[in-house]
């Protein structure tokens, strides 16, 4: 709270300074002709002075509550370092009786948040203020999220709104929530990783007594760059204020969802330097799948060589396949020589089968193949290769690729839009990429055999 009200009359001290600016410029003229002023300046002299008057009104408030509440912080503390001081040893009763409350913000509850951010950030509402800080304690608590890499003034999104970004999100975003996942550090624009680059060695000893083998390790480390994620929705003032719908629940799922598709997309293509995707990772195992006319069993076999790559360089399983929809579609209408379908449903149990269909899903889990479970993503481009339509598929040690991903946030702000009536939305998070850490995890089959599928 005392960061958002310091915030608070920092602003209220430059929009002072603006208005003593436009004051001076309105004694100017007057001043270097050495005349009286106009009815015209008067008038804008007065209504400039009004201004700032009231501005200043409105920082001795904030000033007053800012010093309010460091006195309080004050004594909380002393009274906590006392309480530290002569507490007795041993577990005490708390005299706090836990109760179940409704949530602050609810589906279908009269508070709307965006329009408490709304009041809160541009009128200091402190009702607003007091719900958001109450939906923050919440949030935090349930799911055990933190509010790093914020700036001034900000507030977590509300508990079902979180729960729903997450719900919408894994529909759009298969691969990224297949990898492994770590909280965003706060304070950071990287994070390195150590790794061993030559390791140890041992050797039989040639005799008795004579040297053994001795090599020193030597160390690097892999970079992860935080990238920002971030959208925006302008909507007019009236539609925030008196809509009897609120519009919460309509435009963080819209943003939620478009953000789950960029953060998708930035784990699988993303091309820059120390945020590679799954595709363009150096040193990954590269297998060209070359073939004017592309046949199930050729690529079932590419498949393979993408699985023994990383057994032979990672030394450790695969165990997740990513690939298009059209590709796995592909997969299920291929048939054998005898017309039976090479890939069915688990419950027929056929001795012909070369994978198993599981659940029916444009995104997601949809069988296995070589013994590895098959999720299907849209967001694996179709546009690569000379042609531009081919895909790939995607071969992975999920565990050795870890997302580091923040809480999302969400703004809201009048300035720039205010001419118009009109309030900017903005919802933003933080994300980084370790895809680096183990190229041989990864195998992407590329080439000619999987342009586009004849169905």
């Amino acid at each position: 709270m005392l960061a958002f009200l310091r915030k608070q009359l920092q602003d209220a001290l430059e929009q002072r300074a603006a208005l003593k600016t436009d004051l001076d410029g309105i004694l100017d003229a007057p001043g270097k002709e050495e005349r009286d002023l106009t009815d015209a300046e008067k008038t804008a002299f007065e209504e400039k002075r009004g201004a700032i008057k009231a501005k200043d009104e409105d920082i001795d408030n904030l000033k007053q509550r800012i010093a309010d509440l460091e006195e309080a912080e004050e004594r909380d503390t002393k009274a906590a370092e006392l309480r530290a001081k002569y507490a007795p040893a041993g577990p005490q009763a708390t005299g706090i009786k836990v109760v179940s409350e409704p949530e602050t913000y609810r589906k279908g509850g009269q508070a709307s948040y965006f329009r408490d951010l709304f009041r809160a950030q541009q009128r200091g509402d402190h009702e607003a203020i007091d719900r958001l800080q109450r939906n923050d304690r919440e949030v935090q608590e349930k799911r055990a999220l933190t509010t790093t890499d914020g700036g001034v003034g900000e507030f977590v999104p509300p508990l079902w709104m979180v729960e729903d970004y997450v719900r919408l999100a894994r529909a759009g975003r298969v691969v990224a929530d297949q990898i492994a996942h770590a909280a965003l550090p706060s304070g950071t624009d990287s994070i390195n990783l150590p790794r061993l680059a030559t390791g140890t060695s041992t050797a039989e000893q040639a005799t008795q007594n004579s040297a053994v083998s001795n090599t020193d390790a030597t160390s690097n480390s892999v970079t992860a760059a935080v990238a920002t994620i971030a959208g925006q929705q302008v909507i007019s003032q009236q539609l925030l204020e008196q809509s009897p719908v609120n519009m919460d629940s309509i435009l963080l799922a819209d943003l939620a969802a478009d953000y789950a598709v960029r953060l998708d997309t930035f784990v699988i293509s993303n091309n820059a330097a120390n945020k590679r995707g799954l595709l363009s990772v150096s040193g990954s195992n590269a297998i060209t799948y070359t073939d004017a006319t592309p046949t199930v069993g050729e690529a079932y076999a590419k498949t393979g060589d993408g699985i023994q790559q990383i057994h032979t360089g990672r030394f450790m399983p695969p165990d997740k396949i990513f690939m298009h929809p059209r590709r796995w579609a592909w997969y299920t209408v291929s048939l054998d020589t005898a017309g039976r379908p090479l890939v069915v449903p688990v419950a027929q149990i056929p001795q012909n089968t070369l994978a198993s269909m599981g659940d029916v899903s444009s995104e997601g889990f949809v069988g296995t193949l070589q013994g590895l479970p098959v999720y299907v993503d849209p967001n694996i481009p179709t546009n690569l290769g000379a042609g531009t339509n081919e895909d790939r598929v995607i071969i992975l040690r999920s565990s050795d690729v870890i997302l580091f991903e923040g809480s999302p946030r969400a703004e809201a702000f009048r300035e720039t839009y205010a001419n118009q009536l009109s309030v900017l939305l903005r919802f933003y998070n933080y994300a980084a990429l370790h895809s680096e850490r183990y190229p041989k995890s990864i195998s992407v089959v590329s080439g000619t055999g999987l342009i586009a599928p004849t169905f």
